[in-house]
C-alpha cells in the first residue's frame, strides 16, 4: 500500500474533525448524531470517502441517512469551505464502515469452529 503524504494525512485529519461539526449544523437530528470513523482522501484532495459508524442503525435508517447526506452534501461542503478557507473542498462520498460487523461475525465463526474441534477431540 502506498504511503500517504503528510499534507494528505493532515487533510484527512482535518475533515475527520470538521465533518461532525458540519453535520451538527444541519436541521436533521438523524444526521447530527452520526460519528465519523475515518476519512480516506483519493486523487489528492479532490475526492474523499467518509466512513460513518453504523452501530445502532437498522437498514432503513442507513438508507435514510445516505439519501439525506447526498442532499446535504453542498451544505456540508459550504461549511467546510467557510471554516477551512479552502477554495475547493473534496467531493465527499459517505459510506458506513462495516469492518467491525465483519470482524465480529468472523470471531463468532472462529469460536464455533474452535468449539467443534474441541468436541471432536474428546
Amino acid at each position: 500500500m502506498k504511503e500517504k503524504s503528510i499534507n494528505l494525512q493532515k487533510t484527512e485529519s482535518f475533515l475527520r474533525e470538521v465533518i461532525p461539526e458540519a453535520l451538527a449544523t444541519l436541521g436533521d437530528s438523524n444526521l447530527k448524531s452520526l460519528t465519523v470513523v475515518e476519512v480516506d482522501c483519493k486523487k489528492g484532495k479532490y475526492d474523499a470517502i467518509v466512513y460513518l459508524d453504523p452501530s445502532m442503525l437498522d437498514w432503513e435508517e442507513k438508507t435514510y441517512i445516505l439519501k439525506h447526506l447526498k442532499i446535504a452534501n453542498s451544505a456540508i461542503k459550504s461549511y467546510i469551505s467557510e471554516v477551512s478557507g479552502w477554495y475547493r473542498v473534496p467531493k465527499m462520498k459517505f459510506l458506513f464502515d462495516d469492518t467491525l460487523e465483519k470482524r465480529a461475525k468472523l470471531d463468532t465463526l472462529f469460536d464455533k469452529i474452535s468449539e467443534e474441534l474441541h468436541k471432536n477431540e474428546k
